[in-house]
């Protein structure tokens, strides 16, 4: 009877053994969905495109009128970054970053095409701040990256800004306008949903 009570534990112990393997796997076969958990960030909702002048140092003062629409973002500071489509910066709050950042470490790094995307979406990414002249410093290979001159453009976008040298972004305006209205009814005419502003 002894022997029989003493097996009977083991077999118990081992079904909960089991039960948390199980559980576990469940856990690891779940596929990243790309939502967040936590409470969504605040949209980030600047307005206008601005000029400024680059010195020598690679320091871009914010014009008056940008500087008070990002103030309230300003502490917790900046993320600078390559764009993936164009030949230009993006301007990321670092609570925006850190969103886009929460559905980039949803991809499986040990799939290739994941892990390269990774390593190129992060290239070149600094972090930077508005010092006490309202100025941010601009790396020397994120300018050369995006060729950026003497006169910058900062145009607003949903996740930030893009900074551009002025006379390329004129070019890519201008280059687009024929088509504009075709793109925008092919993006924005074809459905009443939102569309997804992560960049």
């Amino acid at each position: 009877m002894a022997r029989a009570n003493e097996v009977g534990k083991v077999g118990r112990r081992v079904g909960k053994v089991i039960n948390k393997v199980v559980e576990c796997g469940k856990k690891w076969e779940k596929k990243p969905t790309f939502e967040s958990n936590s409470a969504p960030s605040e949209m980030v909702n600047l307005i206008g495109v601005y000029e400024c002048k680059l010195d020598a140092k690679g320091r871009a003062p914010l014009p008056a009128a940008l500087k008070k629409q990002l103030a309230a973002l300003a502490e917790g500071g900046f993320v600078l970054k390559r764009s993936v489509f164009s030949k230009c910066l993006e301007l990321y709050p670092m609570e925006e970053w850190n969103a886009v950042m929460g559905q980039v470490g949803q991809l499986n790094r040990f799939v290739k095409k994941h892990a390269d995307f990774i390593r190129m979406f992060t290239a070149g990414v600094k972090p930077v701040e508005l010092d006490n002249a309202g100025r941010i410093l601009i790396p020397k290979d994120l300018m050369t990256f995006a060729g950026l001159g003497e006169t910058l453009v900062f145009a607003s976008a949903p996740f930030g800004l893009e900074i551009w040298d002025k006379e390329a972004y004129e070019n890519v305006v201008q280059a687009s306008e024929a088509d504009f209205g075709a793109l925008a009814e092919e993006v924005m005419g074809q459905s009443n949903e939102r569309p997804n502003h992560v960049s």
